[in-house]
């Protein structure tokens, strides 16, 4: 570590190359300090989103006018122009801090994820033993990667996803008055599987809700049962590779998650009323 006025610090830096831009999320620089008795940051401000983690003690952070006050688990960030200052709120306490600058077009989104806003840039962490890990694992990459190379690029990439993963809070519980926005999710879960013969169960798991829940409220919002929506899907898709590709029969059946040519025959007869091979000649 370096002394400085304030702290004890160590800095690391990385320079993004083509393939971290292509992630649209990349680390600029990281550092770890212990701050002195007189520590205080700013009024000034950054390039870049600066994310910041406290190990041990207490900080205060001034923002819109008010000051917070964050202690040992608390996250927070400091968003690119806009002013900030912030100290030690204790001086009898050690303050121990860490941090990641990370930059790029998907950055403002996935920090929104963990619950970090330009308008509130502070949360509390369900998890930060786990999130200090990570930060220590991307510090040490950054630092120690010898220079660029396309399997660190990666490596970090992937530490910086799951730093966002821990960080993001649980979803909130499905309330029975709002269904439209996860049934939609539920929706396009559907229309991506369904070739694969993900089931009704399935999706309800997907949504995290019991099977018949899940029924009621789909067969509501949508007017069809789910399991008559997903025979929907696939037999218009069968429909679509009847009449624009060479497919054989089986060779749509199987692909559409149907065990045999049989099964898939008497499906695409039920719903159409001929079969597969005639609806080929219409």
């Amino acid at each position: 570590m370096q002394d400085f006025d304030y702290e004890q610090a160590h800095f690391v830096y990385y320079t993004p190359r083509k393939l971290d831009k292509d992630s649209q999320i990349w680390p600029v620089r990281a550092g770890s300090s212990q701050a002195n008795p007189n520590y205080r940051v700013g009024p000034k401000r950054i390039d870049g989103y600066s994310l910041h983690q406290i190990h041990q003690g207490e900080l205060w952070l001034e923002h819109q006018g008010e000051r917070i006050s964050l202690v040992e688990g608390d996250l927070f960030c400091l968003f690119p122009g806009i002013t900030y200052h912030y100290g030690i709120a204790n001086p009898a306490s050690p303050l121990r801090l860490s941090w990641i600058v990370i930059d790029g077009p998907r950055a403002g989104g996935l920090l929104e994820l963990a619950g970090l806003r330009a308008d509130k840039p502070y949360t509390h962490l369900g998890k930060p033993d786990r999130i200090g890990e990570i930060m220590e694992c991307i510090r040490v990459l950054m630092g120690e990667a010898g220079g660029w190379s396309a399997p660190v690029c990666l490596e970090l990439q992937s530490l910086l996803f799951r730093l966002f993963a821990e960080s993001a809070p649980e979803e909130e519980p499905i309330k029975e008055d709002e269904p439209a926005g996860w049934i939609q999710e539920c929706i396009r879960f559907m229309e991506l599987h369904a070739a694969e013969g993900v089931s009704v169960q399935q999706t309800a798991s997907f949504a995290g809700v019991h099977r018949s829940y899940f029924t009621s409220v789909f067969t509501r919002e949508v007017g069809i049962s789910p399991l008559s929506y997903l025979q929907k899907i696939r037999m218009e898709k069968a429909q679509r590779l009847l009449r624009d590709t060479d497919a054989t029969i089986t060779e749509i059946a199987l692909s559409l998650g149907y065990p045999n040519l049989f099964s898939f025959t008497r499906a695409f007869k039920n719903y159409c009323s001929v079969s597969p091979g005639v609806y080929r000649t219409m």
